[in-house]
């Protein structure tokens, strides 16, 4: 399928500003579905299970309101994901790394994520002092490298059998780039 016929088949992808409201649907998908099938591809780096009650969560969370570097992804207007960007130190250096998730399983393969991310990575470089943006991931999820691709990410980094993640080693992959690539 072709780039073009395939954004005219997308709908309507837009990342917005995480606000006070979304906590609590951020916390559910955190937390409350112990079982996500998203963390599966989130794998290595999510971590140990995530028991906070809303309370702590939210209180973890709210400072990052207002901060810009965390927004929601949404689908003809619904919620649907997640995006994050932070600096890599030193701080003024040009360089962010930036993270995607979409929560649903149904609404994956659809040219949402590629989507959100082209957002996302424009976002970037138009808010901050960004000269390369990358985003880590691991070998076993493919869907997230294709996608990364399709934007001209290129893997810029390997490191081999970094992660271990349902009893297998993987390689953790960082894909980056440039402010002079985006068009």
């Amino acid at each position: 399928m072709t780039t073009r016929l395939r954004r005219l088949l997308v709908p309507q992808v837009d990342v917005i500003p995480l606000v006070e409201d979304d906590l609590i649907w951020l916390w559910h998908w955190n937390v409350e579905v112990p079982d996500a099938e998203w963390k599966r591809w989130d794998g290595p780096y999510f971590g140990d299970q995530d028991d906070r009650s809303y309370r702590d969560f939210a209180r973890d969370w709210r400072p990052r309101l207002r901060s810009g570097d965390r927004a929601i992804i949404t689908v003809e207007g619904h919620r649907c994901g997640f995006v994050n960007r932070f600096e890599i130190d030193p701080a003024g250096g040009g360089w962010w790394e930036l993270g995607l998730v979409i929560f649903e399983p149904r609404l994956w393969g659809q040219g949402i994520g590629s989507t959100a991310l082209a957002r996302w990575t424009r976002q970037t470089f138009q808010e901050t002092d960004a000269h390369v943006v990358t985003l880590t991931t691991w070998s076993g999820n493919t869907r997230m490298m294709r996608c990364a691709e399709q934007l001209g990410y290129t893997v810029t980094g390997r490191v081999p059998e970094a992660r271990e993640w349902d009893g297998r080693r993987w390689d953790s992959i960082t894909m980056s780039l440039l402010r002079s690539q985006i068009a």
